[in-house]
């Protein structure tokens, strides 16, 4: 067999699958870390990576199952044998074996699960009943539980029977005989207390625990496991029973799915699950052109108004040249203050109650950001336009014009820019939805009003 320095290249391991060769076939899967593991299969077909994978232990190969994508997981659940794949999703982890169960045909989920456990079957039920993007579709409910009136013996003995079945062990959690959460003990505390067996576990557990409703928005655990630097966070229904945790590695995919989205929305694209290269054309197509049909749908106001100002227009030419640059001040500056706010929201440091000191806020940011750029707008008017294109227009009076639209149509795209999240978190929509490109095309419609009602008081 290869060492990790000399490994296993896809040729050998197709002559492997060739020779049937279970022996080899195992000592593969052991050789690396089950991520180099998943990363040497690639290339084989998903019925392909099965036969190499049912070789190893099921610790082994639920490791390396689980540096697959999802779809190619689903893929495998498809191609397979259904009776393995059964035994396969038994020793998931339950929140991972729900995750590509909805993801596989319903026919194929149809003939597998008859065959799968009837407990196991009865979790993944329980588990799939739960909205998509609640606490309770994230959790899992492989934890230890102990009963308060455990001694530390007794609960040595409960922990031993029960990571037979667990593999990975945060908290050990405690319950009352109506299997309410009332309590939290870590594995390093009942070792401390080994040398005093008849101790009640109660005495050692810690008490009014931070916990996540089921049916929460996944976004209240990952923030609640950033607080507090935890490892896993309860899961409880309305009555406090304990009905599973979310890990910290759970919370991390949670952030990235969420960032990606928020990342989606900010550029004005919907939602996608496939990465960028994997997702098919047709898909990227229609949800980037959804929204840009939409968004340029909207920008057709600007020519509707500015249609009604073609006099001003027409006797001073000279306007033309200003409206991409007052334009683009409004959509910079309402961009740059909703991208602030959606993350603020995002994070926790504002409420949706706090909309009078955000404004407040932004008020005076959108003074003295448009202070700044009218004073570079008047300078570049005033010492930088030739005379040819003045024609009968008044230097200092265009100069001023430019410089007060800036100002104006930068605090206006400011606050603007601040409120549309926090009106559609209060709408309940995504904050995200107040992307970059849906701000900045708002306030160009009403930046063009602005600049040509300030150009006929002045200039006409």
């Amino acid at each position: 067999m290869r060492t990790p320095s000399n490994p296993i290249y896809l040729p050998e391991l197709r002559e492997m699958l060739v020779e049937n060769n279970a022996e080899e076939m195992r000592e593969f899967c052991h050789a690396l870390h089950p991520l180099h593991t998943a990363e040497l299969m690639d290339g084989l077909e998903p019925a392909e990576i099965w036969s190499v994978l049912k070789n190893a232990d099921w610790a082994m190969a639920v490791e390396i199952f689980g540096y697959f994508d999802e779809s190619l997981q689903v893929e495998i659940f498809e191609a397979a044998p259904r009776d393995e794949i059964a035994d396969l999703i038994e020793h998931l982890p339950s929140d991972d074996r729900v995750d590509v169960l909805q993801s596989t045909a319903k026919n194929v989920v149809a003939e597998l699960m008859p065959l799968v456990d009837n407990e196991e079957r009865n979790d993944i039920q329980r588990l799939s009943a739960f909205a998509d993007g609640t606490c309770g579709a994230e959790m899992t409910t492989d934890f230890v539980r102990l009963r308060e009136t455990m001694t530390v013996e007794e609960a040595l003995q409960e922990i031993s029977r029960q990571t037979e079945e667990i593999e990975t062990i945060y908290y050990l959690y405690v319950v009352d005989d109506q299997d309410r959460l009332v309590g939290l003990i870590s594995a390093r505390q009942i070792l401390n207390a080994i040398n005093r067996p008849q101790t009640p576990i109660r005495e050692l557990m810690k008490q009014n625990l931070i916990t996540v409703r089921a049916e929460e928005d996944r976004e209240v655990a990952a923030k609640e496991v950033a607080r507090f630097d935890f490892l896993a966070i309860p899961v409880i229904d309305e009555e406090c029973h304990i009905l599973g945790i979310i890990t910290h590695d759970d919370i991390i995919d949670v952030v990235q799915d969420e960032a990606t989205e928020d990342a989606y929305r900010m550029a004005a694209i919907g939602p996608m699950d496939e990465s960028y290269l994997q997702a098919p054309f047709l898909t990227i197509w229609k949800s980037r052109a959804s929204w840009l049909s939409l968004l340029f749908l909207a920008e057709l106001a600007t020519f509707t108004m500015m249609s009604h100002f073609d006099k001003v227009i027409e006797k001073v030419l000279i306007l033309s040249f200003f409206v991409p640059l007052v334009m683009s001040t409004g959509g910079n500056s309402g961009s740059q203050a909703a991208t602030l706010v959606t993350r603020a929201l995002a994070l926790g440091e504002i409420k949706v109650r706090d909309w009078l000191r955000i404004m407040r806020h932004e008020l005076l940011m959108g003074l003295a950001l448009g202070f700044v750029l009218g004073a570079i707008g008047f300078i570049r008017a005033f010492f930088f336009t030739s005379k040819s294109m003045l024609d009968d227009v008044s230097r200092p009076l265009l100069s001023l014009t430019i410089c007060l639209t800036v100002a104006a149509i930068c605090l206006f795209g400011t606050i603007i820019g601040a409120m549309l999240p926090l009106g559609f978190k209060r709408l309940g929509f995504d904050p995200g939805m107040a992307s970059s490109p849906f701000v900045a095309t708002f306030v160009d419609v009403v930046g063009i009003l602005i600049f040509f009602s300030i150009a006929k008081v002045f200039l006409l």
